[in-house]
């Protein structure tokens, strides 16, 4: 069956309780004794509830309430209100005047309609718009929405790779000796870092006198200190970094004896007694 706007409109209102009284019960009596209307209803009832679920409920607190009840008059316990009813009047032949009441009738059912319609379309917007605000919220801030409505949490699996071990250089030996004896001495040199470790195997200092090591090199104009050598087993350092690596692995190293502390101006006082060049024991990674 066809409906006009009338009724399509009603039917709407009804399912989102903006109807008056009177207006509910004239929807309900046509729900009563017409399945196809009472479909529409309901048609419209789920189009409008789909949306509305989408809005949590907010339950106004009391004060909220007594706020209402004042504003409308109904602070106070109100007595029930008795419609009067309606008396029947006799049939009476249409006059000229009511002939203009039924043309207007027309235009009072138009701004009715068009009350209805813009009644629906706002409400629609609204909870439309309520729908797009929750739609951002569980796009952008998920913990701001009810438990309920929360989308499940997605679990991703990375992997992660450890970093590439590092590749280990070359190291190089000088045994520092006298006259092809025993080893008083030995030099180790990192390639990479140009640090250098000095192992005392077999010498010690007179007392009031320390061991020097010295670099020594055609490409250089004299000797160059390297420190002095400590009372403990190991002395480490970093001054090979200052020179060329081709200078490093060329050298003479060589150890004199100068008084406590080391020589006073860079220059070695006496003359060397252990000496030794590198030799590479462990080639660099490839």
């Amino acid at each position: 069956m066809a409906y006009s706007e009338d009724h399509i409109a009603l039917a709407a209102e009804y399912a989102l309780g903006t109807l008056d009284a009177g207006e509910r019960a004239q929807v309900e009596t046509m729900m009563s004794v017409d399945k196809d209307f009472a479909a529409m209803v309901l048609a419209w009832e789920h189009k409008l509830g789909a949306l509305n679920q989408m809005v949590g409920s907010v339950e106004p607190s009391p004060e909220v309430w007594e706020k209402i009840r004042a504003a409308i008059g109904h602070s106070e316990q109100q007595a029930p209100i008795v419609l009067p009813q309606p008396e029947l009047e006799p049939f009476a032949p249409v006059t000229e005047a009511a002939s203009r009441v039924a043309d207007t009738s027309n235009v009072i059912r138009l701004a009715a309609n068009a009350r209805r319609w813009r009644t629906i379309a706002t409400a629609t917007s609204g909870i439309a718009a309520a729908l797009i605000v929750m739609i951002g919220v569980g796009v952008s801030r998920p913990d701001l929405l009810p438990g309920g409505m929360r989308p499940a949490p997605k679990t991703q699996v990375a992997e992660v790779k450890p970093p590439p071990a590092a590749k280990p250089s070359a190291q190089y030996v000088a045994v520092l000796q006298k006259d092809g004896g025993g080893p008083a001495f030995i030099l180790t040199v990192d390639e990479a870092t140009r640090d250098f470790t000095v192992r005392k195997v077999g010498a010690s200092a007179e007392p009031g006198s320390s061991f020097e090591l010295w670099l020594i090199s055609d490409k250089l104009p004299k000797p160059r200190s390297l420190g002095v050598i400590g009372n403990n087993d190991f002395t480490s350092r970093p001054l090979l970094a200052a020179y060329d690596a081709d200078i490093v692995k060329s050298a003479t190293y060589a150890v004199t004896v100068e008084q406590a502390g080391g020589s006073p101006d860079g220059n070695p006082h006496s003359t060397p007694i252990f000496a030794g060049k590198l030799i590479e024991t462990v080639p660099p990674a490839r």
